[in-house]
């Protein structure tokens, strides 16, 4: 394998930065969800658009009807995925719709459970019943604190099984496509779908300040293209465990960057109920063998 020019870590540091922005930019852009995240899709679509008709146009030729079909359905997951994320940070707090929306790995794994029967371990049930321990946690934490805070928790509970079924649906199609053809396709579909949910809602498509405008380009730029872009040029270099650690380190940067900007101070069971989430995905995530190999080796 070649070497890289810069350390694998360095990209995924910025890249979890960038990911980390996400709900920060949402909670500061003044329009509707939908209209964020139709904002968000259609800039990435724009942006990805020249290299995608330059280089990649032959690959969808290769596209079967099966395809097609599964894209599509990826698509408009994602579109509702971001509709409730960003809806539930009306809500709820930064910190706690991140670390919900971080429980995906739990959810992929029921998915491929009952999809694609994939074998349970001990392992898996224990990080399982961990997470599931400490969203409940921040769940009730955050019902006393308020009713509104406690629906945002749910909406984020909601995005975090749809962000999953996209990820499911999409998984065979990318094996067969470049991360730009497929990419492109998904967005595509998901802008078209956000479009009309927009039109049918009666939300505004414009005219928004300056700001606003930024916001939903920094949208496409940071967290969509760059963060995601960095990950997957890591993965070249890294495990992929070692990116869906970093991945979790997610709602911590994000809950700092709010406490500064919003003054989002955490309460006991956020603080609690995240690091028990992130603990129990972490033991998902982790390769116990290749953990045990290390230690022994050192002894």
């Amino acid at each position: 394998m070649e070497k890289p020019k810069i350390h694998p870590y360095i990209p995924i540091f910025i890249g979890v930065i960038s990911v980390s922005l996400s709900a920060i930019f949402v909670k500061l852009a003044n329009a509707e969800a939908g209209v964020i995240a139709f904002y968000r899709m259609l800039f990435s679509v724009l942006i990805m658009a020249p290299l995608f008709f330059w280089k990649y146009t032959n690959e969808v030729k290769q596209l079967r009807r099966r395809d097609w079909l599964f894209s599509s359905v990826a698509g408009i997951f994602l579109a509702f995925h971001f509709i409730l994320w960003f809806e539930s940070l009306n809500y709820t707090s930064v910190a706690s719709s991140t670390v919900l929306v971080t429980l995906q790995p739990l959810f992929a794994f029921v998915g491929t459970y009952f999809f694609f029967k994939e074998s349970i371990t001990l392992k898996t049930i224990l990080a399982g019943a961990i997470a599931i321990v400490g969203s409940i946690l921040i769940s009730w934490g955050d019902f006393k604190l308020s009713g509104t805070a406690f629906y945002g928790d749910m909406l984020a509970l909601i995005a975090c099984a749809l962000v999953t079924a996209y990820f499911l649906f999409g998984q065979d199609v990318r094996k067969r496509l470049s991360l730009v053809t497929y990419t492109m396709l998904v967005y595509a579909v998901s802008t078209i779908t956000l479009f009309i949910y927009v039109l049918i809602k009666g939300e505004s498509f414009g005219p928004y300040p300056t700001m606003d405008w930024i916001w939903f380009i920094l949208l496409a730029i940071v967290p969509n293209l760059l963060g995601h872009t960095l990950f997957n040029w890591s993965i070249k270099y890294v495990s992929t465990n070692v990116v869906s650690i970093a991945i979790l380190f997610e709602p911590i940067g994000a809950a700092i960057l709010a406490l500064f900007i919003f003054k989002e101070y955490l309460i006991a069971t956020q603080i609690i109920g995240g690091l028990i989430v992130i603990v129990g995905i972490l033991l998902f995530v982790v390769d116990e063998k290749k953990i045990f190999k290390l230690f022994s080796k050192k002894a």
